[in-house]
């Protein structure tokens, strides 16, 4: 049996982007996945197909599993001789009891490591604009945790030398006790009017920040009705949020958004949605695999000198066309005396990729476009091959043999529906906590319906915003009885996140 190991992982904040590079890599090598409750869900997107996940989450009042039993199956699955990754929330070894399940690894002598992570202590007063220290306010900062009662005999934080000793103190865990942590505090010679943020779900799109002043933080607390997790920062460089507040003003900052594209494709607009500030649920309503017969695009593939037009409209049929190309034993010289036309810059960039530029890329992004662009070329008697979707629309092979061209059109890869997250999708809109569903193709619409319960469609979908990336999309959206609030005009990712940045705006 090969080696077991265990990495202890920290998984940041609950931004996904701010997981390390190295804890990235133990997620992709991990066999066994062991994750938290403040871990976020993207993180598990980096996980192998076949990796086993077990979620281990802690929630104030709700434990999935006993400090104890983590450890036993931490331990157990490694000598089972696979690679464990226990993902922990923030930083293993700040509040996390990273320290104990160490311990207990390195007593079953367990290869391990520690690969730390952005604590919340550091990056969530970050995200509200709060530096911890500041050479005009304070040059001290200490961190503590308030899950311990201030109140008890024996605790092991001294609140009395903590008051006045540090110039900035971040308590995690500590709103339930916030009242006695803030008498205690004040009783020890802190000003009552020292300033006070507590930022709930730092560094996510759900983050709220509540500031005021030591003696009367804990009543507007309470009634905020703020539960955990918050991150609580007393010290006078709270002031500083008013002018350094960058997340909570970014554009799509608290917008909760759906991507319905298949899970392949959907890490670029996800990740420009993020980066303007947006929740991103993936809920990938298609998958994209192989057609059911490769014989008629191996066929075309084994007679490319006889055509003269190779035209792609899609980074998939790019991809496919020559993942087959290279398996019948030819490469990019096969296509040496074939003109290409693709539509779309994104199109366009993959197939630069193989080191070929297109001859013809049209000013807009869809099927209608290169047959315009067909118009001022010579297409009578030419051959073109046309390898895309299986249930791509008819109009381009159509409008072409119009032209008096041959097209030979071929399945290069077909989409099926897929079910990924949908129960989390209908209940997010049972609780109307989305905000914006976004649709990057006619096949992506078609499915996201298909996948909802037909009785409940309409109220499932009132009052949600709907973005399309173009016309066919969004008719295909009309036809299906959604209505189309956003449609970019430029037919790229790029277009619709501007599209949506100016419907917010």
């Amino acid at each position: 049996m090969k080696q077991g190991k265990v990495y202890l992982v920290g998984a940041g904040p609950g931004d996904p982007d701010l997981i390390t590079v190295k804890g990235r890599g133990c997620l992709k090598r991990a066999d066994v996945i062991i994750y938290d409750h403040l871990a976020s869900a993207r993180l598990l997107t980096y996980a192998r197909d076949d990796a086993e996940i077990i979620y281990v989450g802690k929630q104030q009042g709700s434990h999935t599993l006993a400090q104890d039993e983590m450890n036993k199956l931490i331990v157990e699955k490694a000598k089972q001789g696979h690679i464990v990754v226990r993902l922990k929330g923030g930083h293993p070894f700040i509040f996390g009891r990273g320290g104990e399940e160490a311990e207990a690894v390195a007593q079953a002598k367990v290869p391990f490591e520690i690969v730390p992570g952005i604590s919340s202590a550091i990056a969530a007063p970050t995200y509200a604009g709060i530096p911890l220290t500041h050479r005009g306010y304070t040059a001290s900062v200490g961190f503590v945790t308030g899950h311990e009662d201030p109140t008890k005999p024996c605790s092991t934080v001294d609140w009395s030398k903590l008051a006045t000793g540090v110039g900035t103190l971040v308590i995690l865990m500590g709103v339930k006790n916030l009242p006695k942590i803030a008498e205690k505090l004040i009783a020890g010679g802190r000003d009552p009017k020292t300033p006070v943020a507590l930022v709930r779900w730092g560094t996510t799109p759900q983050q709220t920040t509540l500031v005021g002043a030591l003696d009367t933080i804990a009543v507007q607390a309470e009634a905020a009705r703020l539960t955990p997790p918050v991150a609580i920062v007393v010290g006078e460089v709270v002031k500083l949020r008013e002018t350094l507040n960058w997340f909570e003003k970014m554009p799509l900052f608290g917008k909760s958004v759906v991507v319905t594209r298949a899970r392949e494709q959907a890490s670029e607009l996800v990740a420009r949605l993020s980066a303007l500030g947006a929740e991103c649920l993936e809920c990938p309503t298609i998958r994209v695999v192989p057609p059911e017969d490769w014989a008629p695009l191996d066929a075309a593939i084994d007679r490319l000198d006889s055509y003269d037009w190779l035209v792609l409209t899609s980074v998939n049929g790019v991809s496919f066309f020559f993942d087959r190309l290279y398996k019948r034993g030819k490469d990019v010289r096969a296509l040496r005396d074939v003109h290409t036309a693709t539509i779309g810059p994104a199109t366009a960039k993959r197939l630069r990729d193989f080191g070929i530029n297109s001859d013809i890329i049209p000013k807009t992004y869809r099927a209608e476009s290169i047959v315009e662009a067909f118009r001022n070329e010579a297409m009578k008697g030419k051959k073109v091959l046309l390898p895309r979707a299986k249930e791509a629309r008819p109009i381009l092979p159509v409008e072409v043999r119009k032209m008096g061209a041959t097209v030979d059109e071929v399945a290069a890869y077909q989409t099926e529906q897929t079910r990924d997250n949908i129960d989390v999708l209908i209940n997010r809109l049972e609780e109307r906590s989305i905000d914006l569903l976004t649709f990057t193709s006619s096949s992506t619409v078609r499915n996201f319906k298909g996948l909802l319960p037909p009785e409940n469609f309409e109220s499932l979908i009132k009052g949600v915003t709907v973005a399309g990336i173009g016309p066919i999309t969004a008719d295909t959206a009309r036809e299906l009885g959604l209505k189309i609030d956003i449609e970019a005009q430029d037919y790229t990712i790029d277009g619709l996140c501007e599209a949506i940045v100016q419907h917010y705006s």
